[in-house]
């Protein structure tokens, strides 16, 4: 994608952008409901990696002939003892970190704004350890390159929107990669 777009170009790409959530994904009427309320759209879809992604429908009059997927994903978890249970499986959660780690954005979203502590103190339902918890975390987030969020549930939806639109607003401006078309 080598374009460049005038404003007005660019903002009617933007308002086009959609917003991907993962059939897999459980309990976010939170989030599609505030989507719904701002006016964005947003679509069910299979995702490889992540639970939240973004694309650009196509838009012949401005060269996408095809839906545009961006190279961005965000992993939510709902709960700090969500987060713990996907711990446990290491493989497959360090599988999620080697996917997301391909991609030009990549983050992780607990679901309560005190999860750090939560996690610190051991303020979880799981026996897993808070300090082997903590490290293996760290370790993840360090050797694969994410960060992880902690947020108030009312605060993802546009925590999610702010970031995956950002993502693909600058990939718009600066084109450094193909995005994938489908």
């Amino acid at each position: 994608m080598h374009y460049h777009f005038t404003d007005k170009e660019r903002e009617e790409l933007a308002s086009s952008l959609t917003v991907l959530h993962d059939t897999r994904e459980q309990e976010n009427g939170h989030i599609l409901a505030w989507l719904d309320g701002q006016g964005i759209p947003h679509h069910r879809r299979s995702l490889e990696t992540g639970d939240y992604s973004i694309m650009l429908p196509a838009c012949p009059g401005l060269g996408f002939f095809r839906k545009t997927y961006f190279a961005a994903a965000i992993e939510r978890k709902g709960s700090v003892d969500e987060l713990v249970e996907t711990l446990k499986d290491r493989t497959r959660f360090e599988n999620e970190c080697i996917r997301g780690r391909q991609l030009d954005f990549f983050a992780l979203l607990v679901e309560d704004a005190d999860g750090f502590g939560k996690i610190v103190r051991g303020d979880y339902r799981s026996q897993y350890n808070p300090k082997a918890l903590l490290a293996s975390l760290t370790a993840f987030s360090h050797r694969y390159g994410f960060p992880v969020i902690y947020l108030a549930p009312d605060l993802s939806a546009r925590w999610i929107h702010e970031n995956l639109y950002r993502h693909a607003l600058e990939g718009l401006r600066h084109p450094h990669k193909e995005c994938a078309s489908g």
